[in-house]
This record gives C-alpha cells, structure tokens and sequence, in this order.
C-alpha cells in the first residue's frame, strides 16, 4: 500500500488553478526560457514560463505555437510590461489565446489585465511590494507571484520573509505563489505550510540539461557564491530604473556608466526620461543575449538570484522537480514526526 502524501493536500490549490500535478514554477527567463524548457518542465510535472522578453513578434508567435506541440500541458506566457516590443506582445497573447499570462518588470495597466481575462486567460501578476499585492488583486489578477529581492533579473527592494508576512498571511482571495531565493525542497515544504499555492524558482532550472544557455554561462552560476548575485543601483529619481540582480562583472560596471551618460544627457536636456529609460531596458536585453547566447561572462549580464550560491550541478529538468518534490515530502514527515512526539518529561 503506497504511502499517504503529505505534499498532496498542500498542492491541491495550487495545482488545480494551474492544472498541474506539482504547482511548482520555473520562472520565465529572458532568452532561456524557450519552448524547449518550458514543455520540459510542463511535461514533467511542474508549470512553465514562456519568456517573451523583447524577442520580434513573429518569433514569440513562433515559440507559442512550438510549446504547445511539444506539450499538451497548459503554460504561461511571460510579458515584460517595460519591454519595447511589449504592446505587440499583448496583441499576439490575446490573439493566440494562451492559457496563462503574467505580466512582469512592472505592474500592469488595469485594462490589460481585463483584456487578457476577456480571452478566457488567467492572469498572474508579479507583486514586490504589499501595495502593488493589493493593486493588482484590485486590477483583477487571478493570482500573484510574490517575489522578494533575492530573485533574479528585475527585482524589487523588500525580501521575500517581510513579505510572506505582509501579503501571504494576509490574502485569501486568491492564490499567492512565491519566489526568491528558493533552491530547495526543504524550503518549499514550509512555504507551503505558510499557505503558499506554489514556488517558483528560476536560478537552479537556468542551468538544467534542457536550459539553451550556453556552457560558459552554466559554469559561471556553478561557480558563484550567494553574495555574488548583486543588484543594481539608481543614481538620480529622474532615471528611475527597476533594479537587476547578476553576478557582478564588468557588465555591472558598464551599466553604472551608462546611468551616468544618461543622467548628463538629460541634465543637458539632450533626451528624455523615457528614452533614457528605453536605453536602459535595451541595454540589459542586449547584455543577457550576449551572456546567455555566446558566452559572454565578461561582459554580458548574468542574471542570477542569490539561490545562485545554492546550485552545484547540472541535472535534467525531470530530475530537478523529482528532487523538489521528494524533499518536500521528506521535509513534511519530519515535521509532522516532531510535532507528534511525545514531550519530553522535564
């Protein structure tokens, strides 16, 4: 006789508002997460983020199409709301009529979130802060993915404990999934007795055997510590960017440089704030395509959270989410197991 699951109750929410087995998310990745990894990770169980970043149009209709003939699991599609290409992006996932949507890099207008729910999409919504939780939830997204300043690529300034306790503790009305910093099972079983519907995570499945990233960037994650994953700074309110977290490397440094070219130009009056703001998001696509793509540790973003320090190998996406999986089971039974001993007599 099989052994009761313990994960199963705790999945349940999850699960069924996904309609997957293991309510666990890869995080959508700019240039990483393409169809491949994402049917991968669909078909083995968990849910997966198609990241449409600022790729051309016919390509991310290319790559829709491409997921769903290598999975018959549902998805979602990643749109970065700062992206250039971001309204034509919109247009194409309400044409094509996916199963999910989650809007990223900043908060969604009201009406695109109405838009994209009058298709019969579900709509996820990124929240860094309690405030911009309770907005979106407002704007009607059918869930949120509360992530904390440990995650990587584009991130807010509150961690991932401060918020469990401002918004997971607090929202009932619909399902919250949380990401930052989660490498582990271990970790994902007390999130989920917290109340979490599920986790994401992005850093570790970044290195998976079916990750098209480049050997050299897969070395450098495997490589680094924890405290190497920074984010960036803003210098001036009038160039107000959202804050990335990579390895540090000569891209970081590039990139403070161009904060201050930007911020002369405008002082100059020789460009404005949403050009400056344009340079800025072409910038950080450029350098990731050139990390992820070529290999360039050097000088290419290496878009990272501080998991980073937790990964040390290369495995398959399949064995990613067994070990995820079996860990939190693992973890549940010896919390169960301490809860239920006996006190010990004094």
């Amino acid at each position: 006789m099989a052994a009761e699951s313990l994960c199963e109750p705790l999945f349940r929410r999850g699960g069924e508002f996904l309609g997957v087995r293991h309510p666990i998310l890869c995080g959508a990745m700019t240039w990483i997460s393409d169809s491949r990894l994402v049917a991968a990770v669909c078909n083995a169980g968990g849910f997966g983020c198609l990241a449409a970043g600022n790729a051309p149009v016919a390509v991310l209709e290319g790559e829709i199409q491409r997921t769903r003939e290598l999975t018959r699991q549902p998805f979602a599609v990643n749109l970065v709301t700062i992206a250039p290409l971001y309204r034509e992006h919109l247009d194409l996932v309400c044409r094509m009529r996916v199963p999910f949507v989650i809007f990223a890099g900043s908060f969604p207008r009201e009406g695109a979130v109405r838009r994209v729910r009058e298709t019969g999409a579900r709509v996820l919504c990124f929240a860094s802060t309690d405030s911009i939780a309770m907005r979106m939830i407002r704007y009607g997204a059918d869930g949120l993915i509360l992530e904390g300043m440990e995650a990587g690529g584009h991130v807010g300034h509150v961690s991932l404990a401060v918020l469990l306790q401002q918004v997971l503790f607090r929202v009932a009305e619909v399902p919250v999934f949380v990401a930052g910093g989660i490498a582990s099972g271990r970790l994902c079983a007390h999130l989920f007795l917290m109340g979490a519907a599920g986790v994401q995570l992005g850093t570790r499945f970044a290195v998976a055997h079916e990750s098209c990233a480049h050997a050299a960037f897969k070395d450098a994650f495997l490589r680094a510590n924890a405290r190497d994953a920074v984010s960036t700074p803003q210098f001036d309110s009038r160039l107000p960017v959202v804050a990335v977290r990579a390895l540090r490397n000569q891209g970081h440094a590039d990139f403070a440089r161009l904060q201050l070219d930007l911020i002369g130009r405008l002082d100059r009056g020789e460009i404005h704030r949403d050009q400056a703001q344009l340079e800025v998001e072409t910038f950080w696509m450029g350098a990731l395509r050139r990390a992820v793509q070529e290999g360039d540790v050097g000088s290419g973003s290496l878009m990272a959270g501080q998991s980073v320090g937790l990964v040390d190998r290369r495995q398959s996406v399949a064995e990613i989410l067994a070990e995820l999986v079996g860990d939190t089971e693992q973890e549940l039974r010896r919390v169960r197991q301490v809860l239920c001993s006996p006190p010990v007599s004094p």
